[in-house]
């Protein structure tokens, strides 16, 4: 589906033009019934990756005296 608006029309109804864009349909802007913008949509960027719980498992280990004080510390216990 193609529409065709004057400005007035589109300063009216951008929000509705714009969903309509991003549909892919096509959006015509004109002045004096002569076309001079076309709405269309950006690309969007790639899947964006999110971190996945527990994907280090096995890459990476923790030691069990990690939250011990060394003795440096003995003065401020």
């Amino acid at each position: 589906m193609s529409e065709a608006v004057s400005i007035s029309e589109a300063k009216t109804n951008l929000s509705r033009l714009i969903a309509a864009a991003e549909r892919g349909e096509e959006v015509t802007i004109r002045r004096a019934n002569r076309p001079v913008v076309r709405l269309v949509p950006i690309d969007p960027p790639g899947p964006t990756r999110r971190p996945v719980v527990g994907a280090l498992e096995g890459r990476i280990s923790i030691a069990d005296d990690v939250d011990d004080l060394g003795s440096e510390w003995d003065p401020y216990r």
